[in-house]
């Protein structure tokens, strides 16, 4: 009683304010700046990656665009400061690079569409009528690819399309083609055909997951309702759940869609090189010519339409399922 107890060394005194010890006053400053506006608070901690995103992102697509714009040297193959538009003029005009083109946005639209057409029921069946018990693995079933990567996927298939004389082993007469050749007699070879079935196999996860993500959200009352008043299912199907779901699908086919534009390694595996099935080939031969200011130029079309793309499928609600 009435001693007076010493502090340990290191220790503060209690604040004879009140006050509970903590970080210093410009800390809680921010804090309670932060809990007040979580707005800002979320714009703090986001901004300086999406601004380093859009430096480098932005930044090489502008570097690419203005290459484009310089005279090639016609003894160095090297770009010089000669300020030129030729090279958009030619990109722009030359017929074959239009064509091809065009293809290429064919290829990528029938991607898509496939990859819809398989997604749509394979979702719905994982998300509406699989037990809960088997929903998490067979989705995991379906992202179970993406932890593979492209480049052993694409000699996968090239492995499995492979003709009868389209690889080394078949040609040392060692082999009958491909595993489709051998397994089941027929294989669509190096074609199109082949293109179009790696690529939706490649990028099918890419689908399924947000029309997976949409259905989740979809209340099962909307499904009863539509029973009870008599619906059958394919019409429940295609008036209730397909126009609910094209937010989901809109947000979808920017992957498929934009990743199939975009390649060009898959194409130099799966098709005999006779001919160009993709306008991804035409940038890379153009840039090993070397003609980098032309290259460059070309890009323009699939920038064009990627941009245009996404315009189009932010009106449809595209990047509120991302």
């Amino acid at each position: 009683m009435g001693e007076c107890v010493e502090l340990a060394p290191g220790l503060n005194p209690p604040n004879v304010a009140g006050e509970a010890f903590g970080p210093p006053q410009p800390v809680r400053v921010l804090n309670r700046l932060f809990r007040r506006r979580r707005r800002l608070a979320l714009a703090s901690v986001l901004s300086p990656p999406v601004f380093w995103m859009l430096f480098v992102y932005l930044g090489s697509l502008l570097l690419l665009v203005a290459s484009a714009f310089f005279a090639l040297d016609p003894d160095s193959q090297k770009p010089t400061t000669t300020f030129t538009t030729d090279n958009i003029t030619d990109a722009l005009t030359d017929s074959s690079a239009i064509r091809l083109f065009a293809q290429t946005v064919l290829i990528a639209t029938i991607v898509t569409v496939t990859c819809v057409l398989i997604a749509l029921p394979t979702a719905f069946f994982i998300a509406k009528i699989a037990p809960r018990w088997v929903r998490r693995g067979l989705m995991v079933s379906i992202l179970l690819p993406l932890w593979a990567g492209y480049m052993v996927k694409t000699y996968a298939w090239r492995a499995m399309v492979s003709p009868a004389g389209g690889n080394q082993f078949a040609a040392a007469g060692r082999g009958g083609g491909g595993f489709l050749e051998s397994v089941l007699g027929w294989t669509p070879g190096f074609s199109k055909t082949s293109v179009v079935i790696a690529l939706v196999y490649l990028w099918l996860p890419f689908m399924v997951l947000p029309i997976y993500a949409g259905l989740e959200r979809l209340p099962s009352s909307l499904l009863d309702a539509a029973g009870d008043l008599g619906a059958k299912p394919i019409r429940t199907f295609s008036s209730v759940i397909v126009p609910l779901l094209l937010p989901s699908i809109a947000a979808g086919s920017i992957f498929t869609f934009s990743l199939s534009l975009g390649d060009y390694i898959l194409l130099r595996l799966v098709v005999d090189g006779k001919e160009r099935v993709m306008f991804g080939e035409l940038i890379n031969s153009t840039l090993g010519a070397p003609n980098q200011p032309l290259a460059a130029a070309y890009t323009v079309w699939p920038l064009v339409m990627i941009i245009l793309y996404l315009f189009a499928m932010k009106r449809a609600g595209a990047f509120d399922n991302l």
